[in-house]
């Protein structure tokens, strides 16, 4: 099956310009081109599928085209991958547990907020904090303070 530039920018929810960057860097290599039109395979859409996750997971795009290079390397270019994607993991596995810190923290402070406002202002809930704060609540709080 082939596809249109517009049909995988709509499918990504990207542009149609960043479907050509990504060409042009050299993100794209197998693309076919007919009369001068780009025509996706599904191959295709598996690696814009990697570009987009490899992005999400705070990889630069001069990474990701390495590794693409690695793929048009064949066999004698695995370890290599392997060695990417391993040391990928973990700074993925890092960034979600900072993110995880994080969603305690605004999980708190939706609480602190709603319970405010519920009292009529922050005053009113620093005096009784301590007695209103739910045990999830403390327990966030100190997930959000761990090292």
């Amino acid at each position: 099956m082939e596809y249109t530039i517009g049909e995988i920018a709509k499918k990504f929810n990207l542009t149609i310009s960043q479907i050509r960057f990504y060409d042009k860097e050299g993100l794209l290599p197998e693309i076919k081109r007919v009369n001068g039109i780009r025509k996706f395979t599904d191959s295709d859409i598996e690696t814009i599928f990697l570009i987009e996750c490899l992005k999400k997971a705070d990889l630069q795009l001069k990474d990701i085209k390495q590794f693409i290079e690695w793929t048009k390397e064949g066999d004698s270019s695995i370890e290599k991958r392997l060695n990417f994607f391993l040391m990928q993991r973990e700074k993925t596995k890092a960034k979600i547990a900072a993110m995880k810190k994080a969603l305690c923290m605004v999980e708190y402070k939706c609480w602190y907020y709603e319970t405010a406002q519920k009292l009529g202002s922050v005053k009113a809930l620093e005096a009784k904090k301590e007695k209103l704060t739910p045990k999830k609540i403390k327990s966030l709080l100190k997930k959000a303070h761990k090292k």
